[in-house]
């Protein structure tokens, strides 16, 4: 970890030199940060509407656009694209537009709201999953491996407060009697319906909600 100065201002980065927390982001980072990626000049205006581009989206979406997004939306051959920012797209661009591919999985700053122990390099931890994704060894699920899993099957948006009561349900009841309980068993202990169960679990309920909870039906 370090830190970039420029223009009187001071910015944490990370190791490679990204910007630690995306919404310290504006526009004197990536003037200042553009000579280290290459960009002799200063950024032109094609420069900014790629630059502007990534971060509209990702303030919409909290996720980093696809190289493949970036090209179409801003008319742009990879020729184009490498002429603009000669050391890449993610090493390039999206360094100057304050997000790293971090945040091509999930935005950080949503990871840092559904986890209360945040820490870029927890972004770096493994789990040991089966091929149908489901966590091998339930004690070693947190709070992080719920936030991935549940982006990883494409739910839409963060994880609600209704969301961790189930979730926090099924991790509950496995410590305490060691299985998982059955969907009967969680709709009525949190007064839900089935309905309801599925808007919030699209997957279903061993597939979804129990999977998230890194727990699996032996």
């Amino acid at each position: 970890m370090g830190t970039f100065e420029y223009n009187g201002k001071i910015y944490a980065v990370d190791g490679e030199g990204y910007l630690q927390h995306s919404g310290h982001w504006d526009e004197d980072f990536a003037e200042g940060m553009a000579g280290r990626v290459k960009i002799t000049g200063g950024l032109t205006e094609k420069h900014w509407q790629v630059i502007n581009y990534i971060r509209e989206t990702y303030m919409e979406k909290g996720i980093c656009p696809l190289v493949f997004q970036t090209c179409r939306a801003n008319n742009l051959k990879i020729s184009g694209l490498k002429g603009l920012f000669p050391t890449g797209y993610l090493r390039g661009a999206c360094r100057l537009a304050g997000l790293t591919y971090k945040e091509g999985f999930i935005g950080q700053d949503w990871l840092a709201d559904a986890t209360e122990d945040f820490s870029p390099e927890k972004l770096e931890k493994a789990y040991n999953v089966n091929a149908r994704g489901f966590l091998l060894d339930p004690f070693e699920w947190d709070e992080q491996f719920a936030v991935f899993k549940a982006f990883e099957m494409k739910m839409p948006g963060p994880l609600s407060e209704r969301h961790w009561q189930i979730i926090y349900y099924l991790r509950e009841s496995y410590d305490r009697d060691h299985d998982v309980p059955t969907v009967y068993e969680t709709c009525e202990a949190n007064e839900i319906e089935v309905d309801e169960l599925q808007q919030l679990f699209p997957d279903g309920y061993h597939r979804g909600a129990v999977k998230i909870a890194g727990l699996r039906v032996k």
